[in-house]
């Protein structure tokens, strides 16, 4: 038997000598949410031809393979499924829009809007990333919803508006930590609280919330009873 240093010197010549080599095409391009780098960056998308090599010269077609995509900034590889990852800045954006639904939904289901509630609300929502919005904007949103009673208001939880929770939260929901989809229900929550007790109305409200961030009933009864316990 040769010695392993003796192995792993054949082995090498022989890689030398035949191998493999991979030319890739652009197919397109854009920005992502690099695992590498970690962050926002700039990325091809690209699919490759496999061939054989005598001596480094391409000889045989060895078949494609990809499609892969390489970060523009760290030049490193990954599967096209890397792409189903929001970018940092559309993750934003579809936290603050998530955040802002669940704050009108609880303000419609409360019926009355009162100021505490709309206060609440409005705090909220200038927090997940709407700076400028007031109560008074927050007040004529939900007359409106509450005037398009088909889109929206249903008794207690209409199909309107579980269908606006889930296009909201749906696609959030993945790329969010188990705390994370927490507090999205708590804050809906505190907002229901800030003028007293929950009614049928706003309970039903967050149960949906929580159905469609995919916390279980029993955590979502947990969490909307501590929440009621928690001075605000």
């Amino acid at each position: 038997m040769l010695p392993v240093r003796e192995q792993d010197g054949r082995a090498t010549r022989f890689a030398r000598i035949l191998g493999t080599r991979t030319s890739w095409t652009p197919v397109g391009d854009g920005e992502f949410f690099c695992p590498g780098c970690g962050g926002d960056r700039n990325y091809q998308r690209l699919t490759g031809r496999r061939r054989f090599t005598l001596l480094g010269v391409p000889v045989l077609p060895r078949g494609e393979t990809g499609p892969v995509v390489e970060c523009a900034a760290c030049r490193r590889h990954f599967g096209a499924d890397v792409l189903d990852h929001p970018t940092t800045t559309r993750f934003s954006a579809m936290l603050r829009d998530a955040v802002h639904t669940v704050a009108l939904a609880v303000l419609a289901a409360g019926g009355t809007c009162a100021p505490a509630s709309l206060e609440a609300a409005a705090a909220t929502v200038r927090a997940a990333g709407f700076e400028d919005c007031t109560r008074d904007q927050l007040g004529a949103l939900v007359e409106a919803l509450a005037a398009d009673t088909g889109r929206v208001i249903g008794p207690p939880c209409g199909a309107g508006l579980a269908i606006e929770l889930h296009e909201a939260l749906d696609p959030l929901t993945p790329h969010l930590a188990a705390v994370g989809r927490e507090s999205i229900l708590l804050q809906g929550a505190r907002i229901a609280l800030a003028d007293g007790p929950y009614t049928p109305a706003e309970r039903d409200v967050l149960v949906t919330v929580g159905a469609a961030l995919a916390i279980c009933t029993d955590d979502v009864t947990r969490l909307l009873a501590a929440a009621a316990r928690t001075p605000s």
